[in-house]
């Protein structure tokens, strides 16, 4: 019995290295998108409005070469932020998606992206933003494309949260009573 025990634990110490090997202690490298900035179509501004079906209403704000937004998803159930900067048509960003109502470590998601916006080809068509969300430091992932929507300002203030107290799209302050408050009355009555 004690030899098939000092083997066995020889054979473990033998596989150890095998496994270990197999276990690589580098990170994975970023999947980095493989596109070029190009000019900007003419009359073209990317401070708008934008609807995706599945990244749901984009506000985004762009000044001087750097840009700040929010979507929200379709479903209302998630709400990001996102900021980056731009060079032509092509904008590169970090975001931070939110789970609404949510609580705890696994309600936060984050990552990179990339928005290409264009100009497609007729007459009274919509601006585009064509791009990708990647998960951590990946900028390639879930494919999208949004439309700009005419005369509509953006406002970064429709969109987002105060986190974990966020109950089904609405604050608990929301929820208060109005009207002039009852005096208190003894407990003995």
């Amino acid at each position: 019995m004690m030899l098939r025990r000092i083997l066995i634990v020889a054979g473990l110490s033998a596989a150890m290295p095998i496994l270990a090997t197999g276990c690589g202690e580098g990170k994975p490298t970023p999947q980095l998108a493989q596109v070029k900035p190009g000019s900007m179509p003419e009359g073209g501004e990317w401070s708008a409005e934008y609807y995706s079906e599945n990244l749901g209403t984009i506000e985004l704000i762009a000044k001087n070469g750097e840009a700040a937004g929010k979507w929200r998803r379709p479903r209302g159930d998630k709400w990001a932020e996102f900021h980056g900067t731009i060079d032509g048509n092509l904008m590169k960003f970090n975001w931070d998606e939110y789970d609404v109502g949510g609580v705890g470590p696994n309600t936060h998601t984050k990552g990179k992206g990339y928005f290409v916006y264009t100009h497609p080809a007729g007459e009274n068509v919509d601006d585009v933003l064509e791009g990708q969300i990647g998960r951590h430091e990946d900028e390639v992932g879930d494919e999208f494309k949004a439309v700009k929507q005419r005369n509509v300002v953006p406002d970064l203030s429709k969109i987002g949260g105060s986190g974990a107290s966020d109950i089904i799209g609405g604050d608990w302050h929301e929820n208060d009573e109005s009207g002039k408050p009852e005096k208190p009355t003894s407990p003995n009555k």
